[in-house]
């Protein structure tokens, strides 16, 4: 069962990217956002997502298990931290391997950046910077219990399927009231000169 953890509820989201200028502030990595908000139907859709590292459990973080210089550690508590600039080498494996697109590699630095859930605060108790100042709650920080005490009827999941993989994270999101079983992964069915690509 989830623990205290960050909870995405899209359906929230208003695209104010409040989140990402509170990720720059983080100490771990002041001045450079770990997080980034996507307009998935840009120009047609007011809708907004933000974008956070899942910290993938189960497989165990693909990006670390593909990283040859070890330098994207995990932490016993499941945090997937970003890359040690000591010895990534800016290969970008880890972009390649993660199922939710999450870590992005700065060329200037060959040094992969992604969120580490605000690992200095939260691993003392605090919440993440971009859940503390999300105005609507799209970010929320806390227990599941927490959640649906201040949701009732809101329904998470923590699986996401890719095809026939399923991916369990340590982040969750909120689902659709009726949906049950992992949320699809990936990206959407594009068709091109009416083929699924």
């Amino acid at each position: 069962m989830l623990g205290r953890t960050l909870f995405i509820d899209p359906g929230r989201c208003i695209g104010c990217q409040a989140c990402v200028s509170a990720c720059r502030e983080c100490d771990s990595h002041r001045g450079t956002s770990m997080i980034h908000v996507d307009y998935p139907d840009a120009g047609s859709s007011a809708a907004a997502l933000p974008t956070v590292c899942m910290h993938c459990e189960d497989p165990v973080a693909p990006c670390a298990e593909v990283c040859p210089a070890e330098a994207i550690l995990v932490t016993a508590d499941g945090v997937v931290q970003t890359a040690d600039p000591t010895r990534c080498i800016g290969c970008a494996n880890c972009v390649n391997a993660c199922p939710f697109g999450v870590p992005l590699v700065d060329p200037a630095q060959k040094l992969q950046l992604k969120c580490n859930l605000c690992y200095d605060r939260t691993s003392a108790g605090l919440a993440p910077m971009c859940a503390t100042v999300c105005p609507s709650g799209a970010l929320y920080y806390g227990t599941l219990e927490q959640l649906q005490a201040e949701r009732p009827g809101v329904t998470v999941t923590a699986e996401f399927a890719f095809g026939e993989v399923v991916v369990q994270t340590g982040v969750a999101m909120v689902a659709p009231a009726a949906h049950r079983g992992p949320l699809p992964g990936g990206l959407p069915i594009v068709e091109v000169n009416g083929e699924p690509v």
